[in-house]
C-alpha cells in the first residue's frame, strides 16, 4: 500500500545501475527499516531474525499491502508505476496462515486439471474437496501451488513449510527451486530453519530491531 505523502524519491539512476532484479531502496514500514536489498534473478535468499524484528513487515511492504516509503522495483519498474493487481500478480506473498474464499479448492484455480498436486504428494482428487477437509498442512501446500499457478517472477514466502513433516517439506523445497530455475524467480523466504536455511539459500540475510545485520 502506498503512502505517497510520505514517499521517497531517488534518482532513478541509482537504483537502475545494478543489475539486480528485486531492487529495495530505503524502505521504511512502521517499526521496520531503512532497509535497503537487492536480489538477482534465480536468487533465493532466506530471512531470519527474532520475533518482532519485522520480516513480515519487509514482506508485506515489498508486495505493497501495507503503507511504506522508499523504492521498491522488480526488473527496473517501480511499484508506484503499476496497477497494485498487476504488480501483486508479478511480486506474490503466501503468508504463514493462507486465505481461502470459496468453498471448494478447485474454485480457487483457473486451471484446477493442469495444477501439478501430486508434485506436493496430493491426490489428485484434491480439487473436489472442500476447504474445511483440508488439513493445515495441505491447505499451505495447496496455497502455494495455486500462488504458482499466476508465474509470479518474485515470491515473498513467510515461514510457508514450518508447520509441514519433513517430506513435505523436502516436496516443497523441491517445487519452488524447479520454479526458480524455470522461470529464473526471485524469492525471499522467512525462516528459522538453519538447516533448511543451509540447504536452500544463496544468501542468507538478518533482520534484528527492523535492521539488517549480518547474518
Amino acid at each position: 500500500m502506498r503512502d505517497t505523502q510520505h514517499a521517497v524519491t531517488h534518482p532513478a539512476s541509482t537504483l537502475l545501475d545494478l543489475p539486480a532484479r528485486l531492487r529495495v531502496e530505503n524502505l521504511v514500514s512502521h517499526n521496520l527499516g531503512p532497509v535497503s536489498l537487492s536480489l538477482d534473478a534465480g536468487e533465493c535468499v532466506c530471512l531470519s531474525g527474532p520475533s518482532g524484528a519485522g520480516k513480515t513487515l519487509l514482506l508485506r511492504a515489498i508486495a505493497d499491502l501495507d503503507p511504506h516509503t522508499g523504492q521498491v522495483l522488480l526488473d527496473g519498474v517501480e511499484c508506484q508505476h503499476l496497477r497494485a493487481h498487476e504488480w501483486r500478480r508479478r511480486v506474490a506473498l503466501l503468508p504463514a496462515e493462507s486465505h481461502w474464499w470459496h468453498p471448494s479448492v478447485g474454485e480457487h484455480f483457473m486451471h484446477a486439471d493442469a495444477a501439478p498436486v501430486e508434485s506436493l504428494g496430493l491426490e489428485r482428487g484434491v480439487m473436489a474437496w472442500q476447504v474445511s477437509r483440508l488439513s493445515s498442512g495441505e491447505r499451505q501446500r495447496l496455497a502455494l501451488l495455486r500462488m504458482l499457478t499466476h508465474q509470479p517472477q518474485m515470491l515473498l514466502l513467510d515461514e510457508v513449510s514450518a508447520n509441514l513433516d519433513a517430506e513435505n517439506v523436502r516436496r516443497v523445497e523441491a517445487l519452488i527451486a524447479d520454479y526458480r530455475a524455470q522461470h529464473n524467480a526471485v524469492v525471499l523466504w522467512v525462516s528459522h530453519d538453519m538447516e533448511q536455511i543451509a540447504r536452500i539459500s544463496t544468501r542468507h540475510c538478518r533482520l534484528a530491531d527492523g535492521k539488517m545485520v549480518s547474518a
